[in-house]
């Protein structure tokens, strides 16, 4: 339950960074391009979320609800959120893509743990 809940709080289950055909996203616009109309999913913890051009983010793990705001601040993905009444703290994280199938997320500008999400 701890490392779900670990997962949750960066935006997904922690993956290693493996592959090298993953491409940073250093663009807003360019992020918004991949994440506009799309659901990012974890099948796992049946995580889904919608990070919106509004700034918010929407979605549910495990059942709970998660909002969110994000910003986009030098380069990278900054977001903080609410999983069912659990905060989850401010945190700007690397963007990087694998075609327009998935993203990796890793917290603390890079230097963390990683997430990655398939777009649906």
């Amino acid at each position: 339950m701890k490392r779900m809940i670990a997962g949750i709080v960066m935006l997904a289950a922690p993956v290693a960074a493996a592959a090298n055909d993953f491409q940073a996203v250093r663009d807003k616009g360019a992020f918004l391009s991949l994440v506009q109309d799309r659901e990012l999913r974890i099948g796992l913890y049946n995580l889904s979320l919608n990070v919106l051009p509004d700034g918010q983010i929407k979605g549910s793990a495990l059942g709970w609800s998660i909002t969110g705001s994000w910003n986009w601040q030098d380069g990278y993905f900054c977001r903080q959120m609410d999983w069912s009444g659990m905060e989850i703290d401010y945190n700007c994280q690397l963007v990087e893509a694998q075609g327009a199938e998935k993203l990796r997320f890793t917290v603390d500008q890079g230097a963390g743990d990683s997430a990655t999400f398939r777009l649906r």
